[in-house]
């Protein structure tokens, strides 16, 4: 089970770096070190993530051991969430932009 959370996370990593620089691409010309630039956008929409989770469920009150267990996981389950929901992010900007070109042509008519 370890295994294929770490192999599904090494793919969705890739996917994800490979579609912010696509992204990135079109926002400005060629500039040299686009996929660092993608690596540190998608750590640092990871951690942000992470921080406000964390900080939220510390604010609720709800007991640490349930959302940071310490001996079941090897990695903070937490953790693999915000990863998770950062690695979809870029597709779900895509997904949304879909949506209003489509009621932005829907209003014209």
């Amino acid at each position: 089970m370890k295994l294929l959370i770490i192999i599904l996370l090494c793919v969705g990593i890739i996917m994800s770096v490979r579609a912010r620089q696509k992204m990135m691409m079109w926002r400005s010309p060629h500039v040299s070190g686009t996929l660092s630039k993608a690596i540190t956008q998608l750590v640092g929409t990871a951690g942000g993530i992470y921080l406000s989770l964390e900080l939220l469920l510390t604010f609720l009150g709800v007991p640490e051991n349930i959302w940071n267990p310490t001996s079941l996981y090897y990695f903070k389950p937490l953790a693999v969430l915000s990863l998770f929901i950062a690695i979809l992010q870029p597709y779900g900007e895509k997904i949304l932009a879909n949506i209003q070109k489509r009621r932005g042509s829907n209003a014209l008519k």
